[in-house]
């Protein structure tokens, strides 16, 4: 089973999320806070990481900027989780090291596909 961490720092959202997650047969490892995020992918190092931009501690981008700097996890997939949806905002999240973005309110089929997509370019080591 893949293992997706999920940092996100509003419970209600977490929540909807992991029930996605979890109904599309994905093991699910959450966070609440960048810091911890981090600690819990060191630990369980996950096939994918869905990670909010507006997280307190450490932010999203400082999350995504540490993956990148670490060989274990250059070629794990990350999906930006964010409110932001102006102009400009796209390049920024993916110039920052972020695979995609999924903007909020989370359309679900996107997001299963998303995942889909990147797990699969993974695997065959795209």
């Amino acid at each position: 089973m893949k293992k997706i961490l999920l940092a996100e720092d509003n419970p209600a959202n977490r929540e909807l999320l992991r029930e996605f997650l979890q109904r599309w047969g994905y093991d699910v490892i959450e966070a609440s806070d960048g810091a911890d995020a981090l600690t819990k992918i060191h630990a369980t190092l996950p096939d994918l990481v869905l990670c909010d931009i507006q997280l307190p501690v450490l932010d999203g981008f400082g999350v995504v900027q540490a993956l990148r700097k670490d060989q274990r996890f250059t070629q794990t997939p990350v999906i930006a989780l964010t409110a932001f949806a102006m102009r400009g905002d796209k390049e920024k999240i993916l110039s920052a090291g972020f695979n995609t973005y999924q903007s909020k309110p989370i359309d679900s089929e996107m997001l299963k596909e998303n995942i889909r997509r990147l797990l699969k370019q993974r695997e065959q080591g795209s």
